[in-house]
Order: structure tokens, then C-alpha cells, then sequence
């Protein structure tokens, strides 16, 4: 254990850019890996927030990552989520390496979203609308962009200066961006109206627009709720699109987007079209509404990436 190589956040994003993340998860689908079969996520409630832990198997290799979510931690000048992954040998179950664990969401979360969106969006889809203004609002941006042709961007956040910050950044990458500072409704109303591409990346617990305001055939794509009483969608959106998830057995136990209008009685578990092997493989068409892709975060993604990560420093190393 004293010479177990750590791979920093730098090391990670070198070794694993989001493009080859994409690819990555999708070959690992498409080679038989069924998000049905990962273990549960025990998540441990503790007095200063929650400790997330996520284990894995497939293949040659084992993991698990531990994340901690302490909500008080930015008042503190603290990040909000930290974690560490563990890669071990699938044979062994020996340590192999550790990784950043927050640097390892960040390119795999984007990269699942990108991958559903890969196979819901129009191919001429070029109009996003971010909520959010943090890391994982500019790794949406940065991964739908390695799949479809984004030219214009919306930012919506609460923190003007952050929201602004983000859209000059989206600015330099060449895209036409601004910024609008929720909750301007009139502004929000019409930029997710038009949008082909709405990414939802908060912390919300409840809805962040109006459910009858995408368009049929736009894609939205939600992945800041892993609760099952929160929720950045309504359930009007939910009843009149086809939904893909990462697993249903995850779904219906952790996504709040889904549980909570099936506790309403607005959809029913059969309203879920399919998972996200099943949208990879073709089993499953989009109907004429909305399609909306609901992701929790689930172990399997860590791994792949993980385990490629550690590969790739490996070779490098000789």
C-alpha cells in the first residue's frame, strides 16, 4: 500500500480526455456490460452530510469510491464533494491505484450524458441550455460538444458572477453564449423553449422549469439528484417524454425525477422506455415528444474509466 500510484485530477484528464470516455462507456455496453447488475450504493447519512460509497466489478478489475457531500463545506471555502476511488485487481482484489475521485466524476458523468445524447438528440442539435455554473455544468458543455455540433449555449444560474463566468468561458471555446441569473423567468421560459439541448447539473430539489416548455423532439438530460425526494424535472415533462435511464433498479430507488411522479400517480414504472444499454444497442425508438435522459451516477461508469486510466499511466510508465 505505500507505493500505490496515485492519479491526480491532471494525470486523469490527460490520460482519459472525454472523447475517449464516451467511446469507452459505450464499447463497455455494447461488449455485454449490464448496468443492472451493479451493486447498490450505500449512502450513509452523517451529521455534517452524506458519505457515498460505490463498488464496482467487471472484467479484470474491482473499485470503489468513496465521495463525501458536506452541504456547509463552500461557507467554509471548502469543496462541497470530495472523494477518493480505489482500483484493485478483479482477481486478487489487491490495490492497484488510487485516483481523484471528484476528477473522476467529472469526466465520467459528462461522458454518460454525452453518450445518451449521442443516441436521443437530433444530429443537427445546436442549441444548449446549461442549468448550473460549476464543473459539471462546463463538462456537459465540453462532452456535448464531442457529439453534436454546439454553437450557442444559455448559462442559467443563481450566482450572477459565476453564470457570466462560465458563459465568457464558453465565449473563448467559440461558441455564442450569455448568461441569465435565475430565477428570470421570462428569459429562462424562452431560452429552454427553443433549445434542442437542456442539461440540468444543480443542486435543486425541486423542479427548475415548467415541464410543457421543451419541445418535442429537444433532449434533456438531468444529473444533479441522486435522492429519491429531489428532483430538477416536473412530472408533466416526465409523463410526455420518453425517459431512458442508467438502470431502472437505480431509477426507481435513487432518481426523484422518476419516484416522484410515480408516487403521484402522473406516470407508471412502465412509463421508463428503456436503459441506457438498451438505447446503445437500438432496442428502444423515441416517441414524438421530449426525450429526457435521468442519470444518478453509477458505479460501473467509475470503474471503466478508472481502470483505463490506470492501464494508460501503466503503458506510460513502461
Amino acid at each position: 500500500m505505500t507505493d500505490l500510484p496515485y492519479l491526480d485530477a491532471a494525470t486523469l484528464r490527460r490520460l482519459v480526455p472525454v472523447a475517449r470516455a464516451v467511446d469507452l462507456l459505450e464499447d463497455a455496453l455494447r461488449d455485454g456490460l449490464d448496468p443492472e447488475d451493479t451493486p447498490r450504493r450505500p449512502i450513509v447519512e452523517l451529521p455534517a452530510g452524506q458519505l457515498l460509497l460505490m463498488p464496482a466489478a467487471a472484467g479484470r478489475y474491482a473499485g470503489l469510491k468513496a465521495v463525501s457531500v458536506a452541504p456547509g463545506n463552500p461557507a467554509r471555502g471548502l469543496p462541497r464533494i470530495q472523494g477518493t476511488y480505489l482500483l484493485l485487481d478483479g482477481d486478487t482484489l489487491a490495490p492497484l491505484a488510487a485516483l481523484d475521485g471528484v476528477a473522476l466524476t467529472d469526466v465520467r458523468t459528462p461522458a454518460v450524458s454525452a453518450l445518451a445524447v449521442r443516441h436521443l438528440a437530433a444530429p443537427d442539435a445546436r442549441d444548449l441550455v446549461v442549468f448550473g455554473s460549476g464543473p459539471q455544468a462546463w463538462g456537459h458543455v465540453a462532452a456535448l460538444r464531442e457529439v453534436r455540433p454546439i454553437d450557442r449555449v444559455t448559462v442559467v444560474g443563481r450566482d450572477p458572477a459565476r453564470a457570466e463566468a462560465l458563459a465568457a468561458h464558453c465565449r473563448d471555446g467559440g461558441l455564442k453564449a450569455e448568461a441569465v441569473a435565475a430565477p428570470a423567468a421570462d428569459a429562462v421560459m424562452a431560452a429552454v423553449s427553443r433549445a434542442d439541448l437542456v442539461v440540468c447539473c444543480t443542486t435543486a430539489r425541486a423542479p427548475l422549469f415548467p415541464g410543457h416548455l421543451p419541445r418535442d423532439g429537444a433532449t434533456v438530460v438531468a444529473v444533479g439528484s441522486h435522492e429519491p425526494d429531489a428532483r430538477e424535472l416536473d412530472g408533466s415533462l416526465i409523463a410526455r417524454a420518453t425517459v431512458v435511464v442508467e438502470a431502472r433498479s437505480t431509477a426507481l430507488a435513487e432518481a426523484g425525477d422518476v419516484i416522484v411522479p410515480i408516487r403521484h400517480g402522473t406516470i407508471t414504472t412502465g412509463h421508463l422506455a428503456g436503459n441506457l444499454a438498451e438505447l446503445i444497442a437500438g432496442r428502444l425508438e423515441p416517441g414524438p415528444g421530449p426525450r429526457v435522459f435521468k442519470s444518478t451516477g453509477m458505479a460501473w461508469e467509475d470503474l471503466v474509466v478508472a481502470a483505463t486510466a490506470y492501464e494508460a499511466w501503466h503503458a506510460a510508465k513502461g
